[in-house]
This record gives C-alpha cells, sequence and structure tokens, in this order.
C-alpha cells in the first residue's frame, strides 16, 4: 500500500487494506473524482446494483446515487485533482473509505476498512474474500472501456 494513499485515509486505525494500480496510457487527462465515477457509476448496471446491495447489506450508509456530492452512494469528503477521499460508516461498526489517486500515468484505487465490534467484524469476514477481484473487476473494466483501441 502506497504511503500516500494511507496519509488520505482519515480512519483512526486501519484493520484492511487494498489496493490496486493500473497504467492508464493516454487517458490521464481525467481527475480523481471523474475516474471514481467511470469505475464505480459506469459499472455495468448489474454490477452497480450487487455494489449497492452488498453496501447496503453490510450497513454503509449510502447518499443518492447519481449526484454531485457523493460518487455511486459514497459521500465525496475530499477531492482535489489528483485524489479523491469516499468515505462512509456502517450503523454496525464497519468504517470504509476508497481513495482514488492519480499517479503519473497510472491511477490507483484503495480501500480501506476500520471494524468497531465483533458484528463489524463477522460481516467484513462474509464479503472480505470477495473483495480484492470485486475492485479488480471494476477497475479493468473502467480502464479497458477508455483506453482506445
Amino acid at each position: 500500500m502506497p504511503t500516500d494513499a494511507q496519509r488520505i485515509s482519515t480512519l483512526d486505525r486501519i484493520d484492511y487494506e487494498n489496493a490496486l494500480l493500473a497504467d492508464l496510457g493516454p487517458t490521464e487527462d481525467r481527475t480523481a473524482e471523474q475516474w471514481a465515477r467511470t469505475v464505480l457509476e459506469e459499472a455495468p448496471r448489474d454490477m452497480r446494483r450487487a455494489l449497492t446491495q452488498g453496501w447496503t447489506a453490510l450497513g454503509l450508509q449510502l447518499g443518492p446515487a447519481l449526484s454531485e456530492g457523493c460518487v455511486l452512494g459514497w459521500p465525496v469528503r475530499h477531492s482535489t485533482p489528483d485524489s479523491v477521499l469516499l468515505s462512509t460508516s456502517s450503523t454496525l461498526g464497519l468504517h470504509g473509505q476508497l481513495v482514488f489517486q492519480r499517479l503519473p500515468g497510472e491511477l490507483l484505487f484503495a480501500s480501506f476498512i476500520q471494524l468497531e465490534g465483533d458484528a463489524a467484524r463477522a460481516l467484513w469476514a462474509s464479503v472480505e474474500g470477495r473483495h480484492p477481484d470485486a475492485m479488480h473487476r471494476l477497475l479493468d473494466r473502467a480502464i479497458s472501456r477508455t483506453t482506445p483501441a
């Protein structure tokens, strides 16, 4: 996990982290928030539905799916051209953050989780194994859709 991405997180403690780095090639002109919207909001409809259902099952408090202040329901807590922090919490003690960070010719997509209590740990344990694959599929699809043939 790149230290810069960890510094963007505002969690008191990180109990789980995962990061992917993608080569952007000639499509690096988007801001980090535009990339977040591309990765999450432009995913196939069935994938978006599965994501929001999964997040809701974890108790995450989401905002409007398609709004200026949220990215697929995740509130935007901080945004610069080079990084965006999406952050929400669960009523069950799970605090989640997604970071998109533009680097020279690359895009970092990271997630951070803080777990408070047994209920949050049990919930996260039920999805943790699928989480890296979901992130990978989201990022791969976004990059392949935006890379010229």
